[in-house]
């Protein structure tokens, strides 16, 4: 290099020389991020922010969820019949009066032995159905896929009282054409109180499956293919791939379509109604939710079927609780 082009001490040598400007000697290091020292945030930011998002739907939950139970739980320990309702007669205070009532009533047991039965029965089915149909979703081709979709939605979009008619005049002895093809002759499925029962679940059951098939068809369509594959090579069938490899991966959507399914069915009420005339044969089709329609408005005991409300409410309160418990208990999140 010649004197001319040889850089002075102290310049840039430019780019390309491979070597950079240095610090001078004696200069300080200019400002920077110290090692080992997080980022300030500013306090209070993001606190907020969610809670003010959630604002519109709190707002409509608790004019549409709060005060209505706050007033069921209110008439539950007042004396409130029909007197009480045409104003000829005050309101008067009973506390646990109406609750020492229902409970010391043998009918009530009954119906509500009656309704976990049934309520365990139909969440069983309901989920055994939709799980199985999500799994034949991932094993059929385009066409039958849609189609299966398209009659699961149209099930579970029919509104309750047009599935529950249809149904009963499928099942009618006289001009259904189930008697008919079973070769039953004039079978009444709705005289009998467990046919009744068999006939309201596989109607709740029909309409209540899709949402179960829904949520696990794209559970297991979100499960890793190499996963599935892993378990097809090493010789497992449809059955050990959902009950070894499926079933622990989808215990998340299991236990919320559980949940959901044990708050639907445990509140059965219109296919209950109508489908057995308003509770069966001398009541004895009764659920908890039929029951208590008879006592508030049939009876005009308005207090006693708001406390059958109240334990209803607090049955499947605990009855979630207890499923979360689990959950967490198994180290899951929803």
């Amino acid at each position: 290099m010649s004197p001319r082009h040889r850089p002075r001490p102290g310049s840039d040598p430019g780019p390309g020389s491979g070597t950079g400007p240095g610090p001078r000697p004696g200069s300080r290091p200019g400002p920077g991020p110290r090692p080992g020292r997080a980022k300030a945030v500013a306090p209070g930011h993001g606190g907020w922010t969610p809670w003010l998002y959630l604002a519109p739907a709190l707002l409509v939950l608790a004019t549409l969820l709060v005060y209505p139970v706050y007033q069921l739980g209110l008439i539950s320990f007042l004396e409130y019949t029909q007197a009480q309702v045409s104003g000829g007669q005050p309101t008067s205070f009973q506390g646990l009066g109406n609750y020492a009532e229902l409970f010391g009533d043998a009918r009530f047991w009954d119906v509500l032995l009656a309704t976990v039965v049934f309520a365990a029965a139909c969440v069983r089915c309901t989920v055994a159905v939709g799980c199985a149909l999500a799994v034949l979703l991932t094993r059929v081709r385009a066409l039958p896929r849609l189609l299966l979709m398209l009659a699961a939605l149209g099930a579970w979009a029919t509104p309750a009282i047009t599935g529950s008619t249809v149904w009963v005049f499928l099942f009618d002895p006289d001009f259904g054409p189930v008697n008919r093809v079973l070769g039953l002759g004039d079978f009444s499925w709705t005289y009998g109180r467990f046919s009744a029962f068999a006939l309201v679940l596989l109607e709740v059951v029909w309409c209540s499956f899709p949402l179960v098939m829904v949520v696990i068809y794209a559970g297991i369509r979100a499960v890793p293919a190499e996963v599935l594959e892993a378990a097809a090579l090493d010789g497992a069938n449809t059955w050990r791939t959902w009950r070894s490899v499926l079933t622990p991966m989808l215990r998340p959507l299991l236990i919320v379509v559980t949940i959901q399914s044990v708050i639907w069915d445990f509140k059965v009420f219109t296919q209950i109604y109508v489908m057995t005339g308003g509770g069966g044969i001398a009541g004895q089709n009764l659920v908890l939710n039929v029951y208590a329609y008879q006592k508030a408005f049939a009876s005009s005991q308005y207090s006693l079927g708001a406390a059958i409300g109240v334990v209803m409410l607090l049955i499947l309160l605990a009855v979630t609780l207890l499923y979360l418990k689990l959950l967490r208990r198994n180290g899951e999140e929803i």
